[in-house]
């Protein structure tokens, strides 16, 4: 019973009555105390702490021994209902009295009676604004997803208070509001790779699909456009090359799929549900009764698959998640490091899950135990985020494989690839002129489609089938000559696949 306790703790406790803290979370409580005793009032602090490693627990406790140590309330500020729900239930776990302040509550003639209250941004800020409301007493606010710019307006309301920020990830949701103007220091608490190592959270299996996003468009926010993802990730290609990586990776796995709009969502569930997959579709559209009805038959169902857009993010928690889309693309550090934390929670039975990448977002930011140094990222903002790898660089770094049923049809051929970027070296060595390495490659796939051809109309259907990798290896001759534009490159493709059809018909004319 002891060793459950120390490694599922949460389960264990909901039987026995008892929260407690695991011994990483003790020690951030000590330097988060020790912050606050040492601080003026009024000093905003930012503690960081991956998803999955229990910041609600972690501020529990804080709120009980903050109001027991010093006799002032606490506030707890979310962004979402379902959050204020869970927190005031943990709370309550602690030993923490608390109101809720949501739209019901129109003004608080028993504040007295409590010393901690959890509310809504948006309520209580309409409440402060309507001076329906005063809190008396107030000498520490928490605030759970800190990143979220909405809570900045409530700050002139707790001056002369403590504000204890908390989140995954430091660094703001706008990058044109940095975290470091309104916190002074930050407290970082154990790491991603440190709580997968001590067995707190499950192992990911990371699986990158290269993906070219030419087509996105980046938003006023700095994130690609709703609108573009839609256009890109709803075409039958891109929901052909889902479909095939959850039947090689993660089919008959419960599975989560984050995408960027209603519509590409939509489109899953219908593809899904045509290729006979149980599959449903949420989003904030659905009401709270349909919303529940879904989860809970997620939660019930072994092979479920759940598609959604960015709505279960944050304030959802189902540990037998085994396997995450991300079938979009986002230069959110903090989205991506949200959608993968939903499928982190360990079990007794799940150490380890996967993680489907079709956005090129471990290219981007990395794996997700990945180190990174949260202090210089705070402090820093605008240098981390000017030093995300851009669409291009991604794409430069792509390997074309040909998928194991095409390579199928290429059997009596021993070799089938062809570097561009070797022969362009070789070419520009030898002093020649650089179409030379496209009639190389044209060359090699006249070849392969001849070997493997009956006659030249079999070898042309072949060549067709080729279309992907044609369109890979032009990008990457574009790369090497620096010239990208989209005009040329779809040039370049026609008359690569014209010049293939004539190289083709010319061998087998000579073998007649």
């Amino acid at each position: 019973m002891e060793h459950l306790i120390s490694r599922f703790p949460l389960e264990i406790e909901k039987a026995v009555g008892k929260k407690t803290l695991y011994d990483y979370q003790q020690e951030d409580l000590k330097k988060i105390f020790e912050h606050i005793n040492k601080l003026p009032m009024g000093t905003n602090i930012l503690y960081q702490l991956p998803t999955g490693g229990g910041k609600t627990v972690v501020f529990s406790e804080i709120t009980r021994k903050y109001i027991q140590d010093t006799g002032k309330k606490v506030i707890v500020l979310t962004h979402r209902i379902e959050l204020s729900r869970q927190t005031s239930k943990m709370l309550h776990g602690f030993g923490v009295a608390n109101k809720i302040i949501n739209s019901e509550v129109k003004e608080l003639q028993d504040q007295d009676e409590y010393m901690c209250f959890v509310a809504m941004v948006e309520t209580l800020n309409n409440r402060l604004q309507e001076e329906k409301i005063t809190i008396n007493n107030i000498g520490l606010v928490i605030i759970d997803e800190a990143h979220y710019n909405s809570f900045r307006k409530l700050f002139k309301y707790f001056e002369g208070s403590t504000i204890l920020g908390v989140t995954a990830t430091p660094l703001s949701s706008n990058i044109k509001l940095p975290m470091k103007d309104n916190y002074k220091h930050l407290i970082i608490g154990e790491s991603i790779k440190s709580l997968i190592e001590k067995r707190f959270l499950a192992k990911a299996n990371l699986y990158n699909y290269d993906v070219s996003l030419k087509t996105l468009k980046l938003g006023i926010h700095g994130d690609y456009t709703v609108k573009s993802s839609d256009e890109l990730y709803g075409n039958h290609s891109m929901l052909g090359k889902l479909v095939s990586a959850y039947e090689d990776i993660a089919k008959g796995t419960k599975t989560l799929i984050f995408n960027n709009g209603i519509n590409t969502s939509l489109y899953v569930y219908e593809t899904f549900k045509k290729a006979g997959y149980d599959i449903r579709h949420l989003d904030n559209k659905n009401t709270a009764t349909e919303r529940r009805e879904i989860l809970d038959w997620f939660a019930k169902t072994p092979d479920a698959i759940l598609t959604s857009v960015s709505i279960l993010t944050t304030g959802f928690d189902e540990p037998s998640v085994q396997t995450i889309i991300l079938n979009r693309a986002t230069r959110s550090l903090t989205l991506y490091f949200q959608m993968i934390g939903r499928g982190s929670r360990i079990l007794p039975d799940k150490d380890e899950f996967a993680v489907i990448d079709m956005g090129n977002n471990l290219a981007r930011f990395g794996p997700w135990d990945s180190p990174l140094d949260w202090q210089e990222i705070f402090h820093f903002p605008d240098f981390y985020l000017e030093n995300i790898k851009n669409d291009e660089e991604i794409e430069r770094d792509f390997v074309y494989e040909m998928p194991e049923e095409l390579r199928a049809k290429f059997s009596k051929s021993e070799n089938i690839t062809f570097n561009i970027k070797e022969a362009y070296k070789k070419v520009f060595a030898q002093g020649k002129k650089s179409k030379l390495v496209l009639e190389q490659s044209i060359e090699q796939h006249a070849q392969i489609c001849v070997e493997n051809s009956e006659d030249v109309f079999d070898a042309r259907i072949l060549a067709k089938e080729l279309k992907e990798e044609i369109a890979y290896r032009v990008r990457q001759y574009s790369y090497c000559i620096m010239n990208n534009t989209k005009n040329y490159k779809e040039w370049l493709e026609e008359d690569y696949e014209r010049k293939l059809r004539s190289s083709i018909s010319k061998k087998f004319a000579a073998m007649m």
